[in-house]
């Protein structure tokens, strides 16, 4: 028996959560144009965020990461990110206590609810540049 004939491939399939009555609130609240510049901007933030995440993670500079995860937890429930916020959460708590393997497991599952969480809502959405 060969050794590479047993060797599985992992996949990885986050489940995205959008709270709909929160972005529903806010087109409520701001009307259609407002409310989509402020998704626009607000997409445009979370995605840059996401990869200051990963930067400084690669940086080993911890209090950096916990606080871009933090602002991520903010943002994400803004707008009804629930799965975000909550992932986002988890990598600030893991820094707190000092996990790095923990640590490096959330942000890599934040990096990918964060990329689909932003594919699901840029697609309900429609924001085309």
């Amino acid at each position: 028996m060969n050794v590479v004939d047993n060797i599985l491939t992992l996949e990885h399939k986050e489940t995205v959560r959008l709270d709909p009555d929160r972005l529903n609130g806010l087109y409520r609240q701001m009307g259609d144009k407002d409310a989509m510049d402020v998704l626009c901007r607000t997409v445009e933030e979370l995605a840059v965020r996401l990869s200051n995440c990963e930067r400084f993670w690669r940086q080993r500079d911890w209090a950096a990461l916990r606080k871009c995860a933090r602002s991520l937890v903010a943002i994400a429930e803004q707008i009804g990110m629930v799965a975000l916020a909550r992932v986002a959460g988890d990598v600030a708590q893991s820094v707190d206590a000092g996990d790095a393997v923990a640590t490096g497991a959330t942000l890599w599952r934040l990096i990918r609810v964060g990329e689909k969480s932003l594919t699901v809502i840029w697609d309900q959405q429609d924001l085309s540049i």
